[in-house]
């Protein structure tokens, strides 16, 4: 692939996601042109694969069809598309194992077959593919293969993964979609069919929402144990994202639990405040206190980071000025922006 056609496929990307995804296009023009182009990439591809699956007229033949895409990006022949152009330029210059996408494949798969999930390992699973693929693949887009980084960025994709969830229950019912742990709802006495049938709020609803927000809390964590592994310059944002996206679970709590008849959402203000308290005390110096999880490895999330690991290095990782912490910020919370993609598209049927 020549430059200028490289070239000419990102900006092809931009236009997508300038019509589209306006907040990750505004937010990619702060970031050095060798780290935002192949971002764009990956990012578009992945939402032409979300968008492949939601609004395709047959879902299982959507998913089947991007699997052939797949195939023929990482044969070096990619489909006359600027994203698949894009993209196979990408995984073939950050050496991006072809288990990440198809993990991301599989997931959407799962999406697609109305998946349910028996045990929180099981919705695990599902996270690791929707979310921690994506947040690993964006690592290797940074220029961090490490495992504990590559691990630490899967923990912090599936927590958020796990707080969408949280937050959207009633949503997702009203749509004919469950991710709830079966087995925690039959533990609480409900049937999953039969309230699937009249979603209500109850006080055994909130206590499962609390037990999933307990959960991506655990995830919150192990992430922030690993973040002093990062690059210096990365710190501060990878931190602040964590404190935004988390506040969406206390914002569930201050409303009761209740993700059933009310939707959570973090005001602009409130923002500002956790991101300015995160800032301050990173200012200070802080660094988490190390325990024996700081290097832990979900299990579920184990098969991305051992690719990861089994892929050679074709790319140098990328040197330079650091971005101001605002900018890096801003970057951070949009590489998840997918994770919240889905849900907007079906509420609104546009981006923002």
């Amino acid at each position: 692939m020549t430059i200028h056609s490289t070239m000419t496929d990102v900006y092809a990307c931009r236009a997508l996601l300038r019509g589209g995804s306006r907040t990750f296009h505004a937010a990619s023009k702060l970031l050095p042109r060798k780290v935002a182009d192949p971002a764009i990439a990956l990012y578009a591809f992945c939402r032409l694969a979300d968008d492949a699956v939601d609004f395709g007229s047959n879902r299982a033949a959507a998913v089947q069809r991007l699997r052939k895409r797949l195939e023929r990006a990482y044969r070096g022949q990619p489909m006359n598309l600027a994203a698949d152009r894009a993209f196979a330029d990408v995984i073939a210059r950050f050496a991006i194992p072809r288990e990440l996408p198809e993990a991301l494949l599989e997931g959407l798969a799962w999406d697609a077959e109305g998946h349910r999930y028996e045990t929180l390992s099981e919705l695990y699973a599902y996270a690791a593919r929707v979310a921690g693929a994506v947040g690993a693949m964006m690592t290797l887009v940074m220029g961090q293969r490490a495992p504990e980084i590559v691990a630490r960025a899967c923990d912090l994709g599936i927590a958020m993964q796990l707080t969408n969830i949280a937050r959207d229950v009633g949503e997702d019912a009203r749509a004919g979609r469950l991710y709830l742990p079966l087995a925690w709802l039959r533990e609480s006495g409900i049937d999953p069919d039969r309230w699937m049938a009249d979603p209500l709020f109850t006080p055994e609803i909130a206590m499962i929402v609390q037990r999933l927000l307990d959960a991506a809390d655990v995830m919150y964590d192990r992430a922030t144990l690993g973040i002093a592994n990062l690059p210096l310059s990365c710190r501060p944002g990878i931190y602040a994202a964590r404190a935004l996206y988390a506040e969406i679970g206390r914002e569930v709590e201050r409303g009761g639990l209740d993700s059933v008849s009310r939707r959570a959402v973090v005001s602009t203000n409130r923002k500002l405040t956790v991101l300015a308290r995160t800032l301050a005390l990173l200012e200070t110096g802080w660094t988490p206190a190390k325990n024996s999880d700081a290097g832990a490895q979900l299990d579920e999330a184990r098969f991305l980071i051992e690719a990861v690991a089994a892929t050679p290095v074709r790319q140098p990782e990328h040197k330079g000025r650091a971005k101001p912490i605002e900018d890096r910020v801003v970057w951070v919370i949009d590489l998840f922006a997918r994770l919240e993609r889905r849900d907007q598209l079906q509420r609104t049927g546009s981006f923002r």
